[in-house]
């Protein structure tokens, strides 16, 4: 079945542009690409961008850009989602301009979010530089990272629409987290990263949880932990790693309110083999909330 390839670039509208330049460029180690009154871009690697941030009031994801290998694939996902009673609209030559891609379509998904589909991320005129990373974002083959989003409507309802697009299950997590209350998460794929976007039954007030950058190496990890620990940026969680995609790991609060997951060493998936998992934990240890840490370090 005709699919999307990856995750290519999500975008953020955000109402306050100067704080997530410092955030995205000193503190994470993008480097800036664009900055204008109303929007700046983020590049992470060759790419001309993978963040795009919109000035607005929601600070919450404004889009998902994934992308089709060829024209003739993604006129078979857009075909494909019309059978299925999605609305699909062409995106036209100014959009497409703005993101730098060939040709882009636009729809949403059950819940409501925007989604771009599209041909043809431009690279960037210059090598990607960064100032302060060890190593380099891991990019290339699994897009530009992973986003966990809440679900809000049936769960089913939105798999199969992006079953549309090509995606499969890998795994299921279900932990039971205080008597009675479960955080409920299924985790997809569209390559062969573990999951491009997840989904949780949960509570949480953005439409996104987090999105996920991986680093190649675990310095990086290290090294961005102190850099947000020394700039008090808030942080959602501290180290630790996850069972599913073994990724290494913390999450820090943005300015927009949801968190970024920094990490290393994510399992990557073999679809030859791959049979879906059923778990009950969604950490292997750590990933614990930072005022929990505090007290436990009260003398």
């Amino acid at each position: 079945m005709t699919s999307v390839t990856e995750l290519a670039y999500i975008g953020i509208e955000a109402s306050d542009l100067d704080a997530w330049q410092h955030f995205g460029v000193d503190l994470m180690g993008m480097q800036l690409a664009e900055r204008t009154e109303d929007s700046l871009a983020l590049r992470m690697d060759a790419k001309a961008h993978r963040w795009i941030v919109v000035r607005g009031d929601a600070d919450d994801l404004a889009f998902t850009g994934f992308e089709c290998a060829t024209e003739a694939d993604l006129g078979a996902v857009v075909a494909n989602l019309r059978a299925a009673g999605a609305e699909v609209a062409e995106g036209g030559a100014d959009l497409a301009a703005a993101r730098k891609v060939e040709r882009v379509v636009v729809t949403a998904d059950p819940v409501g979010n925007r989604v771009e589909l599209f041909v043809g991320l431009a690279d960037a005129d210059t090598p990607f530089q960064s100032d302060v990373l060890f190593s380099n974002f891991v990019t290339g083959a699994g897009g530009a990272g992973h986003e966990f989003l809440m679900e809000r409507v049936d769960r089913q309802e939105i798999l199969d629409w992006y079953g549309i697009l090509g995606f499969k299950v890998t795994d299921y997590v279900k932990e039971e987290v205080a008597p009675g209350v479960f955080a409920d998460a299924v985790f997809t794929r569209c390559n062969e990263r573990h999951h491009s976007v997840a989904w949780a039954d949960m509570p949480f007030p953005k439409r996104i949880h987090h999105f996920m950058i991986e680093v190649g190496s675990i310095n990086d990890v290290g090294l961005a932990y102190d850099r947000c620990m020394d700039a008090k940026q808030p942080f959602e969680m501290t180290l630790g790693m996850h069972p599913n995609d073994e990724m290494f790991s913390f999450y820090v609060r943005t300015p927009s309110g949801f968190n970024i997951e920094y990490g290393w060493g994510g399992l990557t998936i073999d679809d030859s083999t791959w049979q879906i998992k059923h778990l009950d934990k969604l950490d292997t240890w750590g990933h614990r909330a930072p005022q929990v840490v505090a007290d436990l370090l009260k003398p």
